[in-house]
């Protein structure tokens, strides 16, 4: 008979203890740890991710190209940076019902055709894999389907059919006979997932594993879930909309923080070619409050929308509320703008939205931002042909942004005519179809805008 160990995880960090204590030792989160019980001794060779390799020199190895697999979706192979590498695996998260099964179903429908593939779901039965891939339109009728949430029973399959590229759908559900707890808790997230790593890395298969997220976002179990594997993925968007958004935060094999973004149809999803023109869809007239925003996500130039709303307050304390960019931020600018030019907003609520629902986490969506408020506050339209970037420091100076010269291009490509931009990022060469405003400080911005 077996015999038992009982040990306590953390959820934040993973770190186990002997005994459960209020404190987590390791990370310092309270009230953290989780009681697992172990029915059996873990095979030593089970938890490497990698093969063992003898100690070499780094001048001695060869730098190899590494083989990718196109997955047949232009989009999704950006954000992986051109393809999902042989061997790698990637975790992909994102709140209920966004559309991860259905991105990876589409993915894997289109690798089918050159590459052996299996889809193991362990949330939903092979029914209802199949009426979902009967919505989503011509599938190929040959792709393999696995329903199984027993982690051995996952391996001896995967072992015979071989697969290039395999999907777990989702780790949450996965469990291994060698522990008592149930799936989804902090001791099963890791072991499975570490077994899957392993099988991953001497195969040479490329893995997607879909997680759960939290209330707050973050991918739910232990953080070296994260830790573990070569990408992690975020599907965002809301379920009312139409626009999801798939963003690299980590990935060994490309660059993080790129976008790929598609559009949610009856027959699933669609790849945006041009976000840009989705993102900033102004229609009608000219209206105050509202300016084209040239930012910068990865590699990609995105034009997006800023509106902005100021309206006299009937609280003690206006508000100050954000979409997509961050509120602290916003009350800095504010300060900085009534410092630096005079325009004092302490008695109206301001109220600033970033349209389509993209997150800018970048600086130079300063003095954008202003611009909209002040426009706004003086109920006066910018004009439709204009694109703002730029950051903004405390002393009133614009500062400049990385890639400057992309985004101007980008904006020039779409139709824009005039362009407000830091003085450092102006082009040595005056461009045929567009003029370009290069201000040095906040209030030499404000009089090009009354112009």
């Amino acid at each position: 008979m077996a015999r038992l160990k009982t040990v306590f995880s953390c959820s934040q960090c993973g770190a186990e203890t002997s005994k459960w204590v209020g404190q987590c030792p390791s990370c310092e989160a309270w009230n953290s740890l989780t009681e697992s019980v172990y029915t059996g001794a873990c095979d030593p060779q089970s938890r490497a991710l990698a093969p063992a390799s003898a100690v070499q020199s780094l001048d001695a190895i060869a730098a190899e190209d590494t083989i990718r697999i196109a997955s047949g979706m232009s989009e999704l192979d950006r954000v992986l940076g051109g393809g999902l590498v042989v061997g790698s695996v990637v975790l992909l998260g994102g709140d209920p019902g966004i559309g991860k099964s259905t991105l990876l179903l589409q993915a894997l429908n289109a690798l089918n055709e050159r590459a052996a593939v299996l889809y193991v779901t362990g949330e939903e039965s092979i029914q209802q894999v199949a009426l979902r891939a009967q919505r989503l339109g011509p599938i190929s009728a040959n792709l393999r389907l696995l329903a199984e949430t027993r982690l051995g029973r996952i391996l001896e399959c995967a072992g015979q059919e071989q697969p290039q590229v395999m999907v777990i759908d989702s780790i949450q559900t996965v469990f291994t006979d060698l522990l008592r707890s149930a799936p989804g808790s902090v001791a099963q997230v890791r072991e499975s997932a570490a077994q899957l790593v392993n099988f991953a890395k001497h195969n040479g298969t490329g893995l997607f594993l879909v997680g759960h997220v939290t209330k707050e976002g973050a991918l739910a179990g232990p953080r070296v879930l994260e830790h573990m594997v070569d990408t992690v993925l975020y599907f965002e968007g809301d379920t009312t909309s139409r626009f999801r958004i798939v963003r690299a935060v980590k990935n060994r094999f490309g660059a993080v923080n790129e976008i790929g973004v598609f559009v949610m149809t009856e027959a699933g999803l669609r790849e945006v070619g041009n976000p840009s023109a989705m993102f900033m869809s102004r229609q009608g007239e000219d209206v105050p409050g509202s300016v084209v925003l040239a930012t910068q996500e990865g590699t990609r130039p995105l034009l997006v929308e800023v509106q902005a709303l100021v309206d006299e307050s009937h609280l003690g304390n206006p508000r100050r509320v954000c979409v997509g960019l961050d509120a602290n931020r916003l009350a800095m600018l504010l300060a900085v703008l009534h410092r630096h030019t005079g325009i004092a907003t302490t008695a109206q609520d301001v109220f600033i939205n970033v349209a389509g629902g993209i997150k800018i986490a970048e600086t130079a969506s300063d003095l954008a931002l202003l611009a909209a408020a002040v426009s706004s506050l003086r109920n006066k339209p910018l004009g439709k042909d204009l694109v703002v970037f730029g950051e903004v420091g405390l002393g009133g100076e614009i500062r400049p942004v990385q890639r400057g010269q992309e985004r101007i291009r980008e904006a020039a490509k779409l139709g824009f005519k005039r362009a407000l931009i830091p003085y450092a990022n102006k082009p040595k060469k005056a461009l045929v179809d567009m003029t370009v405003l290069a201000v040095k400080r906040l209030d030499e911005a404000l009089q090009h805008l009354q112009q």
